[in-house]
């Protein structure tokens, strides 16, 4: 029985430990990933292109009913940047 107790408090740390990096290194690696091409059919939005700026913060295009949008993303939330609404990207 005390075998088994030491193997669980060795072990437990353990496991815990993996499972809080692969969150944290899984959050990372998405911060970064832009989104696969491709608008499916159906679809009023098509993701046009992102660049990460930093941890948690990107700029976006967005391509939705004719028009390209500038998007900013944060973890505050999404602002809209701009607009090519008269054929160029124009500042609001």
């Amino acid at each position: 029985m005390l075998e088994y107790i030491l193997r669980l408090l060795i072990l437990l740390p353990i496991v815990g430990g993996m499972a809080w990096g692969s969150l944290w290194l899984w959050k990372r690696v998405q911060m970064g990933m832009p989104i696969a091409g491709g608008q499916k059919q159906g679809r009023p939005v098509e993701m046009v292109g992102v660049l990460p700026l930093g941890p948690g913060t990107k700029l976006a295009v967005v391509e939705f009913a004719g028009q390209q949008i500038l998007l900013s993303v944060s973890r505050n939330g999404v602002t809209r940047l701009a607009d090519n609404s008269q054929g160029d990207f124009h500042v609001d």
